[in-house]
């Protein structure tokens, strides 16, 4: 149609001729239209219209059949052989023939679209709820070309008849099953479009203004689907299940159309090459179009069809987020109507709320006038509450209606459409009050109402006469006269005409005012469940309803024949994902109740590839909740993970379970968390596999018998084994070779999973395995198994994807490789051995840390694990890696030695022995070969070697250890250029300093921690080696380093500043540290240059802290230290760093001196020397002195033992100025010369072997004056207080008693003498330095000053002993004095002479009594008072 050769078809007149031959009548009629028809159509304005005469005739036609297939048939049952029927039909196929051969113009041409809107589609209306089959079919067939080719044109058309007649049929409860079935067919064929599908969604769902098509189809698909209405409808079993068959098939047509649609944004996995074979093999291809077809149409409606109606729709783009946004408004205005109509004022509220009406009454008078879905009822409610606000909405509500030149009946009708007047009389008085008010307002010119109140009680009583003539409640009907009676003297006081009444009478009589039902236009969904009594009266129900349905769709139709809506046709792929947002649950709920209730195959098959179209739908989208409740249910009707028995599995049941393989096959890179589930199902798969093929009946009493309450007890005896086979027969086709073949391609397809994909496949899995792990009865390992695979199968993606992955297996075997079971544990362990072997192969480049990351699990089993087998297993394993792949090992040493590390504490002799013997391979043979790439990892090694030192119960090994710790200390003497080049995670370390951080650091580090944790055996070795490696290679050291060493050093004196017990204490001090202070000293003398500077001062406050412990040979070595120190460094001191030695041995005489032994008093003196004590404990009334001690005296214990050190201390530190000054023992030499010549009376030959030759060895040519006075006032401070104290009897006596000191009393005596006596070399050696000779007089005094208290003393004492204990101090003075020249000689014998001549009164020794002649005679001779021999003279002169 619409060229002349179409016209001329053959086909078409053979049509033509048949209808003459059968309906004579109408076409008679039909050509007298035509006739009249044509002369309207010869006017100049319409034949424009047409380009082509036969256009014209063409539309004539059209017209002609639509009027002919309007025409009414007779009541009554419909005959088959009569000619209405007959015509109606010829013209409906002749109508779907025109409408099917439609060319481009018929299309496009503006006169055929309206054509077909104004004449076709009210015909279908008329014929669309036609009783007859034939006429109902063909009407469906007619829509459905219209929605192919013209839905463009008829966006309000489709709308009505979906809403008016497909919905409805399928929602009233009382149509036929044929009218079902019809529609339902129908249905399918539109379903299986996918771009009318989308289109409908698009542009009735999304459009403000239309009705939801889209989601009542799909919700009253479900419904039927899921069989809810069968009963209802009388249908047999068989009829019901064929219309649920349809329903689902609908439902999934609907699915494969958004698959369809949104298939661009599919990614199949097994298309990938991420890892393996390029492409997939011919098996996997064949498979492969399993999705296609999924996608694929159904019926016979192709793409082809929408793409021609596409071509001419409207060119707008397609922007999915407006339509989206447009869905949520209607949404939100769907809901605020919902909540208007239960309650009115809530749903304003609602809707201002979100947005969606205004806040003034204007707006919301406008909203109730526009919105027709709200209930009438509640907006006369609403319009006449008492409140101010209401009142102001009625107000506004009435103003917006226009009553000008309507009479009063007729406004006061349309004033009532739009709501039901409420029941309350001060309500309706309000609104009647108001109607009245804009009626006179509209009508201003009017003359028949006197005023508005006239109006008022008019409108008031009309409404009485209505519910008077019309209501069933009232028997006596009211008159014409009495109403005219009700309203006389209404106009103010007077009558209105009586002919005006009567007339209001007779209208309202003849026709009710009908105030506006609920949605007039609309059939509601008969959702009551009524029961009807017989077949007969369905029937009758059914076609009082399609009668008021054809009435609603024809109203409708009219009155939007001449509407223009703009319908779009969709082209974005993302419109799918709110359709299936807005209908994924009521699908669900169909395929549910129908792999649940039926056991039909093709249902089952249905739902099963609905489902996963849905599934696939909702990854594209990544709709987790939607995705993840399918495919929940997918794996509830497995029945693997339910907890009905597997014994009652089904064929749907095994469909299922391979419905959920293919789906995690084609579907594994968008499943995420829903992995869960499927790996689940897999794992109970493998499991119902044993059972079915017999292989592990076992499981039935053990982890089935849990899951499965149907199966009990032992399988034993002739009624078990019937059980075990009807079990077998059950689930053996779980184990087709299909099955085992599909579940293994799920783990070797792994390695085309997408990145993402393949880290929730991995989590998942071992999750499921840490089930099957968790069984106490019979843990499994089959996911453990599959998470072996599928390493090996993934190890060759790239380094970022392995490590995501393997931070989830690792942890997985973490966890597994502590598992109580050992059989587990065993399995773990060794599986991880071979991943290792393998990986490790692959190599590492530098500074990566994937192997690190690899080990890691075998450092967590050794760390958690305490199984003697699973470590030895660890060990061997490690053993094992080093044996076969030190070349390739990088990061992975890191791990390897912190294994061994956790090895070496243990208390198992053979781990300890094999982990030490592959750690000593390794530092032996491995780091020769393969240093630089073991550097990252030295410091552990060191650590692990420090570890097994450590470990008590093996010596032997620590001994060994501490040797490779020595040979670990040459290779870095050795290779410091590898460490130097060495870059890693300490990049802001200087390449100078990477020799120390990385290499001799961490040994010596180690080192002192063996020396502060082992017993005395071995630290004591690892001392001897840390000061080995020290002297051996310190001079590669850097100055900094030095610092950083000398801290790790003095660790060893810190551990002794923790509190411990006193004999652990005192052995380190008197072993350890000792030794640690003489090894310092020697490091210090062999290293003196790069030391002095940064580490002296140090040292002295070392030494200073040893010789403060309360220690006494600590104490000693200490002294002997510092002494050794300066002895051997002091030539090279500096002025300034003799001031630093002289004030370190000043504060070490005055934090040694013991003033406590003059102060101390027993608790009865001290209560009378001192002001009374408020601490009772120390007062003991009642007691002597030495009881008192005893009672009390634990603190006092300490203390003199304290004090007894303090004075070792004193005399060590004279000793050792002495030592320094003058060398050691050259003191005692000296006074043993002095003695020996005084016995021979050679003191002349004495003078010439000893003057010179001792003063040169001792340090005093590098000391200033300053220094050594400094010394002398330490040294004389040191002998006046052991003067006071030797002078202090009572004091001496009191301490005697108290238990100080032994059997006699305490004294200083040694202090005293030896003090004084160095004090007295020194002043001497001063008084003879030529170099300090401008100093003489100073010296001169203080010599004189020193030695006439000295002597005066001497002559003061009155013991015996004390005055022998003087003998070599005065031997001393007499004879260094009489060395001096006569000028010196000459003052020192005049100040010393009186207390010379006083000492002759003691019997003294013989010796002192020879020096004493000497002296007295050389004063004879140097004061000329007597003559001497010459020679005598010359000598002594000399």
């Amino acid at each position: 149609i619409g060229t002349e050769e179409h016209f001329q078809q053959p086909s078409l007149l053979n049509q033509f001729v048949f209808l003459m031959q059968m309906c004579r009548i109408e076409l008679i009629e039909s050509l007298l239209l035509l006739c009249q028809d044509a002369e309207a159509l010869q006017g100049p304005h319409n034949a424009a219209r047409f380009s082509h005469i036969l256009q014209k005739d063409a539309f004539l036609v059209f017209r002609s059949l639509c009027k002919l297939s309007m025409k009414p048939l007779a009541d009554g049952p419909p005959d088959p052989k009569s000619h209405e029927l007959r015509s109606k039909i010829v013209s409906l196929q002749l109508l779907l023939s025109v409408l099917q051969g439609a060319g481009p113009v018929f299309r496009t041409h503006e006169m055929f679209v309206n054509a077909i809107k104004q004449y076709l589609c009210v015909a279908l209306s008329k014929n669309g709820v036609s009783s007859v089959p034939e006429v109902f079919e063909l009407s469906l067939a007619i829509f459905l070309t219209l929605l192919s080719h013209f839905k463009v044109h008829l966006k309000m058309q489709i709308e009505v008849f979906f809403r008016e007649i497909f919905l409805t049929i399928l929602e009233t409860s009382t149509s036929s099953f044929e009218h079902k079935w019809m529609v339902i067919q129908t249905l399918t064929r539109i379903c299986a479009d996918a771009q009318c599908v989308v289109d409908i969604y698009v542009n009735y769902d999304c459009d403000l203004n239309a009705a939801n098509i889209f989601e009542r189809l799909v919700n009253d698909l479900s419904k039927i689907a899921q069989g809810r209405s069968g009963q209802e409808l009388g249908m047999t079993p068989l009829q019901e299940l064929s219309l649920r068959k349809k329903g689902l098939e609908c439902l999934v047509s609907i699915l494969k159309c958004m698959v369809e649609w949104s298939k661009d944004m599919y990614v199949n996995p097994n298309l990938q090459a991420n890892l393996g074979q390029e492409h997939p093999s011919d098996n996997e291809a064949s498979e492969l179009k399993l999705p296609e077809q999924l996608a694929g149409r159904r019926d016979s409606i192709s793409s082809l069809d929408s793409t021609v109606s596409s071509s001419v729709a409207t060119s707008q783009a397609d922007h999915p987020e407006q339509y989206e946004v447009i869905k949520q408004q209607k949404d939100i205005i769907e809901h605020g109507i919902e909540l208007f109509n239960k309650k009115p004022k809530r749903g304003i509220q609602y809707l201002q709320d979100q947005g969606m009406l205004g806040s003034t009454a204007e707006d919301i008078a406008q909203f109730l006038h526009q919105e027709d879905r709200l209930d009438t009822t509640q907006v006369g409610e609403f319009l006449g509450e008492n409140i101010k606000f209401n009142k102001e909405v009625m107000y506004c509500y009435v103003d917006q209606l226009d009553f000008c030149g309507r009479d009063f009946v007729s406004a006061l009708r349309a004033f009532l459409e739009g709501f039901r007047l409420p029941g309350e009389a001060q309500k309706i008085d309000r609104l009647m009050e108001k109607f009245a008010a804009r009626y006179l307002e509209c009508n201003q010119g009017q003359t028949l109402f006197a005023s508005a109140d006239t109006a008022y009680v008019l409108a008031y009583s009309i409404i009485m006469l209505t519910t008077d003539l019309h209501s069933p409640q009232v028997k006596n009907k009211m008159t014409k006269e009495q109403y005219i009676k009700m309203n006389r003297g209404i106009n103010d006081s007077k009558d209105l005409p009586e002919e005006y009444l009567s007339s209001i009478y007779d209208e309202i009589a003849g026709k009710k005012i009908a105030m506006k039902e609920s949605k007039e236009f609309s059939i509601t969904p008969k959702s009551t469940k009524q029961s009807v009594a017989s077949e007969k009266q369905r029937r009758l129900l059914y076609n009082m309803e399609m009668e008021q349905m054809a009435k609603t769709a024809k109203a409708l139709m009219e009155a939007v024949s001449h509407a223009q809506a703009p319908f779009f046709s969709a082209t974005h792929l993302e419109h799918v994902r709110p359709m299936f947002k807005l209908a994924w649950t009521p699908l669900l709920a169909a395929f549910s109740v129908g792999l649940q209730d039926c056991d039909d195959p093709e249902v089952a098959s249905l739902c099963l590839e609905g489902i996963r179209c849905a599934i696939r739908i909702a990854c594209i989208f990544n709709m987790q909740l939607e995705r993840d409740a399918y495919v929940q249910a997918l794996a509830r009707f497995t029945l693997l993970t339910a907890s009905s028995s597997i014994t009652e599995m089904k064929q749907k049941n095994i469909d299922t379970i391979k419905t959920l393989i293919t789906v995690a096959h084609t579907d594994g890179n968008y499943l995420g968390n829903s992995w869960h589930e499927i790996l689940r199902c897999i794992s109970q798969l493998e499991l119902a596999q044993l059972i079915g093929t017999g292989v592990k009946t076992r499981y039935i009493s053990g982890v089935v018998r849990d899951r499965e309450a149907g199966i009990k007890g032992n399988l034993v005896g002739s009624q078990d084994k019937r059980q075990m086979a009807h079990i077998q027969e059950s689930v053996g086709e779980t184990s087709s070779q299909s099955v085992v073949v599909a579940v293994d391609r799920i783990f070797t397809g792994s390695t085309r999973l997408d990145g993402n994909a393949i880290v929730d496949f991995v989590r998942w899995l071992c999750a499921v395995s840490m089930d099957e792990l968790a069984s106490a009865h019979q843990p499994r390992m089959f996911s453990l198994q599959k998470i072996v695979e599928i390493s090996y199968y993934n190890m060759n993606r790239i380094r970022l994807q392995w490590s995501r992955i393997w931070q989830v297996i690792g942890d997985h075997f973490n966890k597994v490789g502590c598992n109580p079971n050992e059989d587990v544990a065993i399995f773990a362990v060794d599986s991880l051995r071979q991943l290792s072997m393998k990986f490790l192969e692959k190599g590492e480049l530098a500074n990566f840390r994937f192997q690190k990351d690899f080990l890691r699990p075998f450092e967590h089993i050794m760390k958690k694990n305490r199984s003697p087998t699973i470590r030895d297993m660890v060990i061997r394993c490690v053993a094992q890696m080093v044996n076969s792949q030190a070349a390739n090992i990088r990061s992975g040493w890191k791990n390897i030695f912190s294994v061994f590390h956790q090895a070496a504490s243990d208390h198992d002799e053979t781990i300890v022995e094999l982990a030490f013997q592959t750690t000593g391979h390794i530092v032996m043979n491995t780091f020769q070969e393969h240093f630089a790439a073991a550097i990252d990892s030295f410091q552990d090694a060191v650590k692990c070697l420090s570890e097994f030192v450590c470990n008590a119960a093996f010596p032997d090994t620590s001994m060994e250890s501490i040797r490779l710790i020595r040979h670990c200390a040459k290779y870095v003497s050795d290779r410091p250029q590898a460490l130097r080049e060495y870059t890693s995670d300490d990049m802001n370390v200087a390449p100078g300093d990477r020799v120390w951080v990385r290499g001799w650091f961490p040994i010596l580090f180690e080192l002192s921690c063996i020396i502060n944790r082992c017993k005395l055996d071995v630290r004591t070795r690892g001392l001897t080696v840390m000061f080995e490696i020290m002297k051996s290679y310190g001079h590669t050291f850097e100055k900094h380093w030095w610092h950083d060493l000398f801290r790790i050093v003095f660790r060893i004196f810190d551990n002794m500043k923790l509190p411990e017990q006193q004999t652990e204490k005192t052995e380190w001090m008197t072993t350890t540290c000792n030794h640690a202070l003489y090894a310092i000293c020697d490091v210090f003398t062999q290293f003196y240059e790069p030391l002095s500077e940064i580490l002296l001062a140090d040292i002295f406050t070392q030494l200073q802290w040893c010789v403060r412990q309360d220690n006494e040979q600590l104490a000693r070595s200490g002294t002997n230290c510092l002494e050794n120190l300066v002895i051997l460094n002091g030539e090279k001191f500096s002025p300034d760093v003799w001031n630093i030695t002289c004030s370190c041995m000043l504060e070490i005489f005055q934090n040694t001196s013991p003033h406590v032994l003059l102060t101390w008093r027993p608790a009865g003196q001290d209560e009378e020397a001192t002001p009374k004590s408020n601490n009772s404990s120390h007062f003991c009334p009642g007691f002597d002195l030495f009881v008192c001690f005893c009672v009390l005296g634990v603190s006092d214990q300490k203390l003199f033992a304290g004090l007894l050190i303090k004075c070792v201390v004193q005399l060590e530190l004279i000793q050792t100025i002495d030592n320094i000054v003058f060398y050691p023992a050259t003191s005692k030499k000296e006074d043993a010369e002095n003695m020996a010549a005084a016995q021979r009376d050679a003191l002349e030959e004495s003078e010439a072997e000893g003057g010179e030759s001792g003063p040169d060895q001792g340090m005093y040519q590098h000391m200033t004056s300053a220094h050594l006075f400094k010394l002398l006032d330490c040294l004389l401070e040191s002998h006046t207080f052991a003067k006071d104290f030797n002078s202090n009897n009572e004091q001496r006596t009191a301490l005697w008693r108290a238990g100080f000191k032994g059997k006699s009393k305490p004294n200083l005596l040694k202090q005293e003498t030896s003090s004084l006596a160095c004090s007295l070399r020194i002043l001497f050696r001063m008084y003879s330095d030529r170099q300090l000779q401008d100093s003489w007089p100073d010296i001169q005094t203080r010599l004189l000053l020193v030695c006439s208290e000295a002597l005066a003393y001497f002559i003061s004492l009155t013991s015996e002993s004390h005055r022998e204990a003087w003998n070599s101090l005065l031997m001393l003075l007499l004879t260094r004095t009489l060395r001096l020249p006569d000028d010196k000689f000459q003052p020192h014998a005049s100040c010393y002479y009186p207390h010379l001549c006083e000492m002759m009164q003691f019997d003294l020794i013989p010796e002192l009594r020879a020096v004493l002649r000497r002296f007295f005679l050389r004063i004879g001779s140097v004061f000329h008072i007597a003559a001497l021999e010459a020679a005598s003279a010359r000598t002594l002169t000399s």
